[in-house]
């Protein structure tokens, strides 16, 4: 994935200075705003530092992306009603692989920074996509919760995660390292509001504007029908 990072860092939008960002904490010590990192500003840096969650075939010519925010109500219609027909139709089958950057808008969600690393802490059981998933279907009823620490490690419960790890994890800085690094990618890459879709094929990134299922799967498809012979 990291000559795509670069190849997007390459035809991002120029002139957007690294955002300064500061160390925040929630309850209990997590850590539920951006970090300071150091390397943000130097694109090489922000490369290797950003990491997406990647799903399906690695060797998949098309990339569809998504920069979410795990509190955004269009990000959650997005991951329950488009997402699982693009899984079906298009991840599972080959045609493409899905990777999920995190985006969290904190000024507006303010759980949001720490449900993505939730999320990552979940992923260090192999268990990412369940938990994004759970996020997104339970998203009404931790998005405005003061006790989102309680919430999440509830659902880590539920999904029979080792609690006693996910909590050291979640009750630290893991992970904010990563979540910062994608939200400035973003930035660079021109996102200004979530979910952004960007489908890549051959180092060519495109903005999707409309990414319904239908629209999604028939652009896929033009991308792939040279490749295919038809």
């Amino acid at each position: 994935m990291k000559k795509l990072y670069i190849t997007l860092a390459v035809v991002a939008v120029v002139g957007i200075g690294a955002v300064s960002y500061s160390i925040g904490s929630g309850s209990g010590g997590a850590v539920s705003a951006p970090i300071a990192v150091e390397g943000l500003d130097d694109m090489n840096r922000l490369v290797e530092l950003a990491q997406g969650m990647t799903k399906g075939d690695p060797n998949a010519t098309v990339t569809i992306i998504e920069f979410g925010d795990f509190q955004c109500p269009a990000c959650q219609q997005f991951a329950t009603a488009v997402k699982p027909q693009v899984e079906l139709a298009l991840i599972e089958s080959g045609k493409a692989k899905f990777v999920y950057y995190d985006w969290p808008i904190i000024e507006a969600h303010p759980n949001a920074f720490l449900a993505a690393r939730a999320a990552r802490c979940a992923g260090d059981q192999q268990k990412y996509w369940e938990y994004h998933d759970n996020l997104f279907r339970n998203q009404a009823r931790w998005a405005t919760s003061t006790d989102a620490v309680g919430m999440f490690t509830d659902y880590a419960a539920t999904l029979g995660l080792d609690e006693g790890a996910f909590e050291s994890c979640l009750g630290s800085d893991r992970h904010a390292d990563v979540v910062t690094a994608n939200m400035e990618l973003g930035l660079q890459l021109g996102v200004r509001g979530t979910p952004t879709i960007i489908v890549e094929q051959g180092g060519v990134p495109r903005n999707i504007l409309n990414w319904d299922f239908e629209s999604l799967r028939t652009y896929v498809e033009e991308l792939l029908a040279p490749n295919t012979g038809a």
